[in-house]
This record gives structure tokens, C-alpha cells and sequence, in this order.
């Protein structure tokens, strides 16, 4: 069953905008990552929760999306996560959120999957500005967005080919392709 969950949950960029994801949904899936592991116990993390039309659209803007396909600027209108969640850490709590940020976002994402949603974790963000557009107050950094959705993109899993290429890519049919690394490489004994 995890395992399943965990090969479901691909980073995807490209959703039906037009199903919502409530905000009741949002806050079940943050619901998940409060209940996860926090380094000291600590719990610095915040978040905010959009699934409004505007101010998705005012997240959305701060955001970069797919690093790797350099001539896609990101999905389309129509396209667009219909949810986000911001993760946020309180300064106040810890000055360091150490790897809580990352454990919560796969709960949250790993919550999304078996919820038949799906979505993409964004580090690529112009925080400042961000900020300003939300009011969010200096006392907490912007860590990662999530953007969440029905996934409207096929993603697979490929087997790295000898050279090592990491980069992922698109086929002619839009179809989303990741290599990763096989288990023996991955393991030193």
C-alpha cells in the first residue's frame, strides 16, 4: 500500500483547474503533517491555505515551475493548481526548521495521492514577493509551496540509462518522464 502511494506521488505541474479541492480537504491534508515527525518536537511549522481563484492566482505568480524544461513557462490557464498550501516556519518557535519541512510535505502529498489528487513541492520562489502579496509576516520564512490539484499529466518512472542523466522530461504526447536511480546503485555495501 505505501509503496503504491509513494510510486503515485510524482511531482505533477499540469491540473484540471477547473476541480476544486476544498478547504476542508487542505485542511485534513495539513492535518497529516502535523501529526508527523518534528525535530526536538519543536513544531515551528505554519501554513497558509488557498483555494480561491485570486488568490491562487497571486501565488501562482511567485512562483517558477520546472526547472529542467527550459522552453515550458509553467501550466497554462485552465491548467493551474486549484489549491496551494504554503509552508511556513515560525521563527519565534526555531530559527531552524532542520528537515521537518520535508517530512511534512510528503505527508501532505503522499495524503493528496490517496485522495486522488496529486501535486508538485516548489522551492523556486520569489519569497518577498510573496510575502508581500499575502501580508505574511517577517516572524515566519517561506519554506515550500505546494501546489495541489487533480493531476492532469501522466507521470512516469523511468530506469536511468547508463550515462546518468537525471533530467527530467516531456515526450511528443505530453506524457512526463523521471529516471531514477536503480536500488543497486543506490546501496553501499
Amino acid at each position: 500500500m505505501i509503496k503504491e502511494l509513494v510510486t503515485k506521488n510524482r511531482s505533477y505541474r499540469r491540473f484540471y483547474e477547473d476541480v476544486p479541492v476544498s478547504l476542508e480537504a487542505l485542511r485534513e491534508l495539513v492535518d497529516l503533517a502535523r501529526l508527523s515527525a518534528s525535530a526536538a518536537n519543536m513544531q515551528p511549522l505554519k501554513y497558509v491555505l488557498s483555494c480561491e481563484r485570486k488568490k491562487n492566482a497571486l501565488i501562482f505568480e511567485h512562483l517558477a515551475w520546472a526547472g529542467y524544461l527550459k522552453d515550458w513557462p509553467g501550466p497554462t490557464e485552465g491548467e493551474r493548481p486549484s489549491a496551494y498550501i504554503i509552508m511556513l516556519g515560525d521563527t519565534e518557535i526555531a530559527k531552524n526548521v532542520v528537515c521537518d519541512h520535508g517530512i511534512a510535505a510528503q505527508s501532505i502529498l503522499l495524503g493528496a495521492v490517496e485522495n486522488g489528487l496529486g501535486g508538485c513541492m516548489i522551492a523556486s520562489i520569489q519569497r518577498e514577493k510573496l510575502r508581500e502579496a499575502l501580508n505574511i509576516p517577517l516572524r515566519y520564512d517561506i519554506l515550500l509551496v505546494l501546489a495541489l490539484g487533480k493531476p492532469r499529466e501522466t507521470v512516469v518512472i523511468e530506469k536511468m540509462g547508463p550515462e546518468g542523466n537525471v533530467r527530467y522530461w516531456r515526450d511528443a504526447g505530453g506524457c512526463h518522464h523521471v529516471p531514477k536511480r536503480s536500488l543497486e546503485e543506490i546501496i553501499i555495501e
